[in-house]
């Protein structure tokens, strides 16, 4: 008789599948007043900036509409107690108008004929390597140094051989000539970030350098016209030196030469010179909210590469 010993099966069991740990979210802490990365002195600075700037626009806006008898009356920073339009009306009455028709002409064609020519001229300075490029280029970086008092007088025998003095010409032609220099160095480090390939794919399609300089310089240098654009007006605009030396006819006058005459003849009515610089500031305060975007792109290019 045999025996047969039963051997029981051995159970293999598989191991607890445990889920993996869950990582908690990020607890998002608000940022500090006092953190690290704030700049306190930088804020204290900028803001000590914004009322030094903002403080005299303000004293000139409420000015502008305070009374002449008021204005020795009220306080310097406080509302005006009976605000009037008249001093407004005043300045219209002296040819605002007039002065104001013939600012924009000479800031339009001054602006117009000196990017227009620096562009050319950087166009040709950034894409060409001859050495005649490079001695241009260093007579357009000495023309920062000559200084408009220093050439006031040569450029009042010019313009009075030419028969050009006392008309808006006389006005348009040294001030396009004194920010031509500085729009050719702007202008000249702007089209050297514009890589090269583009330029040389365009000639592969048998593009001319017309062609290049309006469908390719052009578009890609937008920021950078304008912000040389607005920097130019900025400086034909507030000119005093040329009006004042090179006109003097009523009739080709200009707004701070026109400024100037307000004081001399408004002696005490200092509202009435305030609501003359109000309205001289509205069209450099409104070419510069719609263009300000493309002001700070143009003056920020090239500082991330």
């Amino acid at each position: 008789m045999s025996t047969t010993t039963s051997v029981d099966p051995v159970r293999v069991t598989a191991p607890p599948v445990t889920a993996p740990p869950t990582k908690s979210a990020p607890v998002r802490r608000r940022p500090s007043l006092f953190s690290k990365h704030t700049n306190i002195p930088g804020g204290l600075g900028g803001a000590l900036w914004l009322i030094i700037v903002v403080i005299p626009l303000y004293w000139v806006l409420t000015t502008s509409f305070r009374s002449s008898t008021t204005f020795f009356s009220d306080a310097p920073l406080s509302l005006p107690s009976e605000p009037t339009l008249a001093n407004y009306v005043k300045v219209f009455d002296s040819g605002f108008f007039g002065y104001f028709t013939n600012s924009v002409i000479v800031t339009i064609a001054a602006v117009i004929i000196a990017v227009f020519v620096s562009l050319l001229a950087a166009y040709t300075i950034a894409r060409n390597t001859h050495v005649v490029s490079r001695t241009a280029f260093s007579l357009v970086l000495l023309g920062l140094a000559v200084p408009l008092q220093a050439a006031i007088i040569p450029i009042f025998y010019m313009l009075s051989q030419m028969g050009l003095y006392d008309t808006l010409l006389a006005l348009i032609i040294p001030s396009a000539a004194f920010a031509i220099p500085i729009t050719i160095v702007i202008l000249v480090n702007f089209l050297r970030d514009i890589p090269g390939e583009l330029f040389e794919s365009m000639r592969l399609e048998g593009a001319t350098d017309w062609m290049m300089l309006w469908k390719l310089v052009l578009p890609l240098s937008r920021p950078a016209l304008i912000t040389v654009g607005i920097y130019n007006a900025l400086g034909v605009w507030n000119g005093f030196l040329f009006p004042l030396v090179l006109t003097q006819s009523p009739s080709v006058r200009v707004l701070p030469l026109a400024l100037w005459s307000f004081q001399s003849e408004l002696t005490v009515d200092v509202p009435g010179i305030m609501a003359a610089v109000v309205m001289s500031m509205i069209p450099i305060l409104t070419l510069y909210i719609f263009g300000r975007r493309q002001l700070v792109a143009g003056l920020t290019a090239g500082f991330g590469k």
